[in-house]
């Protein structure tokens, strides 16, 4: 190339190659970082993927600046956090990614109002998505060997640390260790809690179009892959915005415990008597446990979310635990309209099952005599069946249940291949489905399931794709023994591509159904076996994925056995609670039993849209509401 040709095309690369960041980068391959093992490189790669589907450049620019701590200052070298301050590049145009500063100072006098500014003297540490087409051969091999994940459909993070020279040029060097285990818990914890930004629209001035988010700051527990635990499997991570907000770190805690945010005293109206508008129902105090009607109990005025019979069980529920947690349950309760379904124009109420399906006219019809306590004197699979899909619908208009059809024009050059949903509206749309129609409260289950895999676990998704047969462990069913009319759409959404094993195992199986097989749709058959999954686990065909739905993991005398054989085997295992709060729970009992927990909770796309209230609180509940996983 010419030389002037050469000098024209660098500028041009400098300028426009990667949008509002600071240029092409020295690319470096992970594999020459020093001590880096393959396995913790896949786990980065697993956590920039999880951070790409969250999409955080949709509302984030880089002047919207994020604190981060991870752990203790003594956990790192020169005992304080390498880079705590964090700014997300790409949303406006460009190469899409995020910058990690060793200050908020740095940071601002690196952010211009369109470019990213060279300031002599400052290293930072870059994150940038780049297609793989575009990736330098040495990259290219290390995915290729250790066949790490993709972000998106083909791209994959670029990771070095750029320092601008008094010269205005560029050096790059290679990221270290703990460097990397530093971004590592960040892309973890960022995804968790950047969906919980508020927009503050009070406090943006009214000429401006710049987006202010509400002050923010919230702590999460990361999970180390084993490899870069070094005694302490979780580590706590705090992310703030904007960076700076006030919290403290316990002098006695440990490398994993949490610091806690600034606490003030509580203040005299958190003990206000608000009452519950529950319709005069029977509620349950969360301390005392006594039974009390809505209408005479109360609620902590700060989160709205507990329930108590009097104020003195209020105070006292406050000074030993809720103090603690009113905050999340606040959280909670503001994401309740984020939760809720508002694609569906039936009323949600599960508190008076009989009265909803009533009003819907299916009320102990078909799938549905299920949904209500009425048939709980039939065993559970045994529910007398007159035959027909419509009969199984409960005798829905023909419009409102998915009719046992294949879906058309789902064929890419020639190719099927499985359809990956994203959410509730899109599957509607495909089968033509009004708003109206209630199929969504009972193909919670199966839908659930095709979620987990295809777009949670990774090698069942391409098992799928290739056409071969996914092994399914499916725990603990119970009323999914009668909704098999609802498991034969999996079938559908396979679209010609691979097929799914169900083996259901659990003690409510009726005996007489137990060693039956159900060829529910020609690519989905169900095996169902009565007994516990440690007892007859040795008897079944290996899975290559186990799965448990609102499995109440918090009774963990009931799974103990189940929960140390998953752990021997190693298998990739998803658990779904109906809350936030439940999933917490389950945190807890699975990492008690020794295993990791290597997917987060994350709320679930096809969640029952039916909400439900614990008598002892208000916090907002689904079936099959929110997914984690463990050995993923």
């Amino acid at each position: 190339m010419d030389l002037h040709l050469k000098n024209l095309f660098g500028r041009f690369q400098e300028q426009f190659g990667s949008g509002p960041g600071l240029g092409p980068g020295s690319s470096t391959c992970l594999m020459k970082v020093e001590g880096v093992s393959p396995n913790f490189i896949k786990s980065i790669y697993k956590g920039s993927a999880a951070l790409y589907r969250t999409e955080p450049w949709k509302r984030l620019r880089p002047w919207h600046l994020f604190g981060i701590r991870v752990g203790k200052d003594s956990d790192w070298s020169g005992k304080k956090q390498p880079f705590p301050c964090v700014q997300f590049i790409g949303g406006d145009g460009g190469d899409v990614g995020f910058y990690m500063f060793r200050s908020e100072s740095d940071a601002k006098k690196m952010t211009g109002p369109r470019e990213t500014i060279r300031v002599p003297n400052v290293e930072l540490l870059r994150v940038s998505y780049e297609p793989e087409r575009l990736m330098f051969p040495s990259n290219k091999r290390m995915i290729k060997s250790l066949s790490l994940e993709a972000s998106g459909t083909d791209r994959f993070p670029v990771i070095d640390v750029a320092r601008c020279m008094s010269s205005g040029e560029l050096r790059f060097r290679n990221p270290t260790l703990e460097e990397l285990r530093f971004v590592h818990a960040f892309m973890r914890a960022i995804s968790l809690v950047h969906p919980l930004l508020q927009e503050d629209k009070d406090g943006a001035p009214k000429w401006s179009r710049m987006m202010y988010f509400e002050t923010f700051i919230e702590t999460v527990d990361v999970q180390w892959p084993p490899e870069m635990a070094k005694g302490h499997d979780l580590v706590a991570v705090t992310v703030s915005h904007p960076p700076g907000q006030a919290y403290e770190e316990k002098a006695s805690s440990t490398a994993s415990s949490t610091p806690t945010k600034y606490a003030e005293p509580p203040r005299e109206e958190v003990f206000v008597d608000v009452r519950v508008n529950s319709n005069g129902v029977l509620r349950q105090c969360t301390l005392c446990e006594k039974e009390v009607h809505g209408d005479q109990s109360q609620c902590c005025a700060q989160c709205r979310a507990v329930v108590y019979c009097s104020s003195l069980c209020q105070k006292q529920h406050w000074k030993e635990t809720h103090k603690s947690m009113c905050g999340l349950y606040k959280a909670m309760m503001e994401r309740e309209e984020e939760l809720a379904m508002k694609i569906f124009l039936f009323p949600c109420s599960a508190d008076q099952p009989c009265k909803w399906l009533e009003s819907l006219g299916i009320h102990q019809k078909g799938m549905w005599r299920r949904k209500c306590g009425c048939y709980a004197h039939c065993p559970l699979g045994l529910l007398p069946v007159k035959g027909g899909l419509w009969d199984s619908w409960g005798g829905l208009d023909d419009e409102e249940y998915p009719r046992d059809s294949p879906f058309h024009n789902h064929v890419r050059d020639g190719i099927s291949s499985p359809i990956l949903l994203s959410g509730w509206s899109e599957y509607y749309n495909l089968r033509s489905l009004p708003l109206s129609s209630p199929v969504a409260d009972i193909l919670s289950h199966p839908f659930t399931v095709y979620y987990i895999l295809t777009a949670l676990n990774i090698s069942s998704k391409n098992l799928l794709l290739k056409g071969k047969e996914v092994i399914l462990h499916y725990l603990g069913p119970e009323g999914e023994l009668d909704w098999m009319p609802a498991f034969a759409e999996i079938g559908h959404l396979l679209n010609g591509s691979g097929n799914i094993h169900i083996v259901m195992v659990g003690p409510e199986v009726p005996t007489n159904l137990s060693g039956t097989t159900s060829g529910i749709s020609s690519r989905v058959r169900v095996n169902l076996v009565r007994g516990n999954y440690q007892d007859e686990a040795t008897y079944l065909p290996s899975p290559h994925i186990i799965v448990a739905l609102n499995c109440g993991l918090e009774s963990y005398s009931a799974w103990g056995g189940a929960l140390e054989l998953i752990k021997s085997r190693g298998v990739p295992a998803f658990f779904t609670e109906q809350s936030e709060i439940l999933c917490a729970n389950a945190k807890q009992v699975l990492r008690g039993a020794g295993l990791h927990i290597t997917h987060p909770v994350t709320p679930n796309p096809f969640r029952s849209p039916i909400k439900t209230h614990c008598l002892s609180n208000n916090l907002p509940s689904y079936s099959n509401g929110f997914v984690l996983g463990v050995n993923t």
